[in-house]
């Protein structure tokens, strides 16, 4: 039996279903926008509805006032024409004053249009003070927002991401996408973070909505059920709020990537129910970067510098000690990842909680040890002066930030690693110098944008601790010699006819090494500053995965390379693969006329 509500709801979303409606997450994706803006419609329709009362006030009194001159008979008995009385009123009642009058007016006259006159002030004040109530309204201009920002969603041509939460994370994110010449749309249920987009020094206008992630229709409206969104990345603060972006996005566009923050391992397998999101756990991240740090240093330091994308400083190496005993304060989240990782490694921890935050059934004892780090006598309790690294991973600055200078003045020789939980306190954090920082919001934005901004990238992180130190100290090296201690551009190339044309014949040949590839174009003794990070190449089992390869290296058809290196360079090797000329010179050393006036003059000197 149907039902006449649904079907009328149903009738109203979609007229209909087409071929193409028989998925349904094509089917959701468009409706939903179609139903938040119904609901928009209704509300402004709902809301002007109060201009009603204004409106048919000032049009009575104007309609009275000249009926009223229309029947007073004037010096000459004769009443004003309806156009006269009209003509007069108009430019009475809008306080012009235009003082064009037929003949004098009689007193009878003279009292009617000052009784018009208040009557038409009251009336427009109350209109206007109407208007400006409207105005303020916020029902009002949430409608209007939504509206504005719908139609902003709409007229985009180019493929955006879905940024929901526009915090520090988002922050980070949104600027470095901009820098790419990426598009994005941002949801944040803070009006002020909203506000600040548009003070932002953004490329590209950025459309921006205040509204409750949680709500399928927002989502909808960002643009969800839009073709050219490639991804969603669920930013909040709230674990809650990003698992519910992850199960709309999962059950309306399974066919988009999406990326979650959480720190609850529990919401993130509750995450993985639906489809196959990136969770992004900052402090599991930290625990095993850290861990590979202590096997490999320079394989962590290769991998920090690439995550910070184009512009970072090259970070200096550390080595956290893989013997010995740590002591780590706090025993939130972060405490019990942090301290988890240590304990795989097989190394000996020992945690300081406050009471109110201690574990339930936990009391001193070998392992934890209840109450404050920075109390007299604490540290010294938990074995700092025969530690070889410390923790300060509570959920406050000021309470870490302490806990670093009372562990270093017990003991110079720790490797120390802390929190920072605001950006405020960055600066506080630089000028104490950890050997290790955890800023969540900064390791969640490296690794979506390791995996967003440049598609191998991610495929190259990935591969990097599977390669070895001493790679990847080889690596380090040689990024440093050709593009110095700064991270150059990253970009991506295929060796395919649309992209480098020019190489057809050589790739085909087999003889394209990368060394030769990267001869400068002006000047092929010299060499393009231009590092290949990774060769992928497909096969009939997949792909094959060249990482760092060397300069004999020959490169085919279709391979996909990665590379960094500055703007200069990258115009270079650009020239190299578009230009004929150019890539006979790279190639052979020979010059040859790009022109066809000058290929015709070169053939009539020979001959």
């Amino acid at each position: 039996m149907s039902n006449p509500l649904l079907d009328f709801w149903m009738r109203l979303l979609g007229q209909g279903q087409t071929d193409d409606d028989a998925l349904p997450s094509r089917r959701l994706g468009r409706r939903i926008p179609m139903a938040s803006a119904v609901q928009a419609e209704a509300t402004i329709f709902l809301i002007l509805r109060r201009m009603r009362t204004p409106l048919i006030v000032l049009i009575t009194i104007f309609a009275l006032s000249v009926l009223g001159l229309t029947l007073i008979p004037g010096a000459d008995r004769v009443p004003m024409s309806i156009f006269d009385a009209f003509y007069f009123m108009s430019y009475t009642a809008s306080t012009i004053g235009f003082g064009e009058l037929p003949m004098p007016f009689t007193a009878l006259q003279r009292l009617w249009v000052t009784a018009a006159i208040y009557l038409t002030v009251i009336g427009w004040a109350y209109a206007i003070g109407s208007l400006l109530a409207l105005l303020q309204d916020r029902a009002f201009r949430q409608a209007l927002a939504l509206q504005r920002f719908s139609r902003q969603v709409e007229r985009l041509r180019e493929p955006f991401l879905l940024i929901v939460g526009h915090g520090r994370t988002g922050e980070l994110l949104g600027r470095s996408f901009d820098a790419l010449g990426r598009r994005f749309v941002v949801i944040d249920i803070n009006s002020d973070r909203i506000d600040a987009l548009e003070l932002g020094s953004y490329t590209a206008d950025v459309p921006g909505l205040v509204a409750d992630a949680r709500d399928p229709g927002h989502l909808g409206v960002a643009g969800l059920g839009n073709p050219r969104c490639e991804a969603v990345l669920a930013l909040t603060d709230d674990d809650e709020a990003n698992l519910a972006v992850t199960m709309t996005a999962a059950l309306l566009r399974p066919d988009v990537t999406v990326i979650a923050r959480t720190v609850s391992p529990t919401v993130a397998e509750r995450m993985h129910a639906f489809g196959s999101p990136t969770v992004v756990n900052p402090f599991d991240r930290f625990g095993d970067h850290l861990r590979i740090a202590m096997h490999a240093p320079a394989s962590f330091q290769l991998m920090r510098w690439l995550e910070g994308g184009p512009g970072t400083e090259r970070p200096k190496l550390g080595t956290p000690p893989d013997q010995g005993r740590w002591v780590v304060c706090g025993y939130g989240r972060f405490g019990r990842e942090f301290t988890a990782d240590l304990r795989a490694e097989g190394l000996e921890v020992t945690v300081v909680e406050p009471t109110r935050n201690a574990p339930a059934g936990t009391g001193s004892g070998d392992d934890v040890i209840v109450g404050d780090g920075f109390e007299p006598g604490m540290l010294q309790e938990a074995g700092i002066l025969d530690a070889v690294g410390f923790v300060a991973g509570t959920d406050n600055d000021t309470s870490n930030l302490s806990l670093v200078a009372a562990a270093r003045r017990l003991n110079p020789d720790l490797f120390v690693a802390a929190r920072q939980n605001r950006a405020a306190s960055a600066p506080l954090f630089a000028v104490m110098d950890p050997d290790a920082l955890l800023v969540p919001a900064e390791v969640v934005a490296h690794e979506v944008f390791a995996q967003l901004s440049t598609p191998l990238l991610w495929r190259f992180m990935q591969e990097v601790p599977r390669q070895g130190n001493p790679w990847a100290a080889d690596l380090v090296g040689r990024l440093t010699g050709h593009c110095g201690h700064r991270l150059e551009t990253l970009w991506k190339i295929r060796l395919n006819r649309a992209e480098a044309p020019a190489m057809t014949g050589w790739l085909a040949a087999g003889e394209a090494t990368i060394g030769a590839m990267l001869r400068d174009p002006d000047g092929r003794e010299d060499r393009l500053a231009v590092v290949v990070l990774m060769v992928l190449r497909a096969t009939a089992d997949g792909a094959d995965c060249v990482m760092a390869p060397d300069d004999d290296f020959v490169l085919a058809a279709d391979d996909e390379v990665l590379l960094t290196g500055n703007p200069a360079a990258r115009r270079g090797l650009d020239t190299t693969m578009l230009i004929d000329g150019a890539c006979e010179y790279v190639r052979t050393g020979r010059r040859v006329p790009s022109s066809w006036v000058w290929r015709k003059l070169a053939r009539s000197t020979r001959s």
